[in-house]
């Protein structure tokens, strides 16, 4: 059977099928100590296999994709006369093979599609989205909790520690605080007095423990569980919790609340970097909000791509003094949206007297002139660490003329502050250089080029997300650990980028790389 003429010319499998012929698989090779025999499928095969499934939108699992190779006709043009591969063979090529290079496969098709001219250099879009880890729901270990039982499990050990050394006549070990270097060292020394005596360690009923060793095992309990406590730190790091199903996979809010109550869920912050609708890069963090990705992933996307982005697009998710300095030193034009943007102009923010946006400010004498007409006077100025050891400089001002002042109440509202309304005085905290980073945001976000490339994100890197969430129905990862996640974040984008090719040839768009304003659109007609 001639399985070439019942696949049509214009059918998506070609197009995968002939892209990744002229992809660089050098670094899936590599993965491999010996390669397949010639009677099965290559690894270049069975990057179609996978591709295809991924593109199909259908269930991905492995032994979907072995039923598919046996009965649907475009797999099998896929195989090229090779058998079917079982779903043992399938599974272990995503996670032995592929996600050892998912990352380079992923740069090297952005790159073939930079050469052909559908990914520009003009700008890059940035957004990203919390997708649900493959890790039981309550198996959360938070690492404050840890921090705290440590402390106290410590001070338990202490007295433990003090009784036997009174037990015994021990010289103390320590200072100020008992360590867990402390009780091993105070073990060692009963064990050795318990060699000396010749004591025979005993279990079971009808037999009577020794006090001797009776201290030497609630000594190694404890050991055990300090040890306990410090591997929960490790594994923790910098994240404030982590799931015991899945280490890599840290607890978040999700859009997809199942019990309605903001109930967290172990969860990965998947980034995208699109142009032209393509996904040209991918990228995977352990943070709750975004704020901190963006300086990581631009890191990223200039060691993993040979040619850089012009301008920066993202949203007010992203604003921050240390994002937008970084953005000025690349000299990437970024057009992120302001935080407050939605806000300034109505009347509800317009009525919040006491906010330094409605204060006018005197520039000579470096003050705010308030509601009521008194000068908010500069006080000190202090350097911050931020939480990415980030230095800025913030500049403190303070009015001590609020005594009688009639906006008091509204200047300063809140009812949980520790002082009543008649002994608050108005503070404010400035930071002059996002201030002047913000302003410049201002100017170009509110032109038709930033209207045009703001409504171009949300239109593609959030199509993106759309595509493989909305449309391919992924909201749970099928493997566990950050490699294997990002393996399968990456099969989605290239799947994407083939889909999105073809239907770019399909439709005639190869060269439409930005949609265009109604407004611009109903002049030129």
């Amino acid at each position: 059977m001639n399985i070439d003429v019942c696949v049509p010319e214009d059918d998506c499998v070609r197009l995968i099928s002939q892209f990744v012929e002229e992809m660089d698989l050098t670094a899936l090779y590599d993965t491999y100590e010996r390669l397949p025999a010639e009677n099965r499928v290559s690894p270049e095969i069975m990057l179609k296999i996978i591709l295809y499934a991924h593109h199909e939108r259908n269930d991905i699992s492995s032994r979907t994709i072995e039923k598919s190779c046996r009965r649907d006709i475009n797999y099998m043009f896929l195989l090229e006369g090779k058998p079917a591969p079982d779903h043992a063979t399938i599974a272990r090529f995503r996670t032995k093979h592929f996600a050892k290079c998912s990352q380079q496969l992923l740069s090297n098709m952005a790159e073939l599609l930079h050469d052909l001219g559908q990914i520009t250099e003009t700008e890059v879009f940035i957004d990203g989205t919390k997708i649900e880890a493959n890790a039981n729901r309550y198996t959360f270990v938070w690492k404050k909790s840890v921090t705290k039982h440590q402390a106290r499990y410590l001070q338990k050990t202490a007295l433990l520690v003090g009784d036997i050394i009174d037990r015994y006549g021990l010289k103390t070990l320590w200072h100020k605080e008992v360590h867990k270097r402390h009780v091993k060292k105070l073990l060692k020394k009963l064990k050795a007095m318990a060699a000396e005596e010749n004591l025979e360690f005993v279990s079971g009923r009808g037999h009577r423990k020794e006090q001797l060793q009776r201290d030497i095992e609630d000594l190694e309990a404890a050991i055990a569980k300090l040890k306990e406590y410090e591997v929960k730190k490790h594994i923790c790091g910098e994240r404030n919790s982590y799931s015991k199903t899945d280490h890599d996979a840290t607890f978040m809010h999700l859009k997809d609340d199942h019990m309605m109550n903001g109930q967290l869920k172990p969860a990965y912050n998947v980034q995208h970097a699109v142009n032209s609708g393509f996904i040209a890069a991918v990228e995977i963090f352990p943070n709750p909000t975004d704020v901190l990705t963006l300086i990581p992933f631009l890191n990223y996307l200039e060691a993993a791509l040979t040619f850089r982005f012009e301008r920066l697009v993202a949203d007010a998710g992203y604003e921050s003094e240390e994002n937008l300095k970084d953005a000025e030193r690349r000299k990437m034009q970024a057009f992120i949206k302001p935080a407050n943007y939605e806000q300034i102009g109505t009347k509800k923010f317009a009525a919040q007297i006491g906010k330094k946006e409605n204060m006018t400010y005197d520039p000579e004498e470096d003050c705010y002139i308030c509601h009521n007409g008194k000068k908010v006077k500069k006080v000190k100025v202090r350097t911050v660490k931020t939480a990415s050891g980030y230095l800025r400089e913030e500049t403190h001002y303070h009015c001590s003329d609020c005594d009688g002042c009639p906006f008091r109440e509204k200047c300063m509202p809140g009812k949980n502050w520790k002082k009543p309304v008649d002994e608050r005085f108005k503070n404010l905290v400035v930071s002059r250089e996002f201030e002047r980073l913000r302003s410049k945001e201002y100017e170009i976000i509110d032109t038709e080029e930033g209207k045009m490339l703001r409504m171009n994100r949300s239109i593609q890197v959030e199509g993106s997300f759309a595509d493989i969430k909305g449309d391919s129905d992924f909201t749970r990862f099928l493997c566990r650990g950050k490699e294997n996640v990002l393996a399968e974040c990456v099969l989605f984008a290239m799947a994407h980028n083939l889909g999105w090719l073809h239907s770019r040839i399909q439709n005639d768009k190869l060269d439409e790389h930005l949609y265009k304003l109604k407004e611009d659109s109903e002049k030129a007609a």
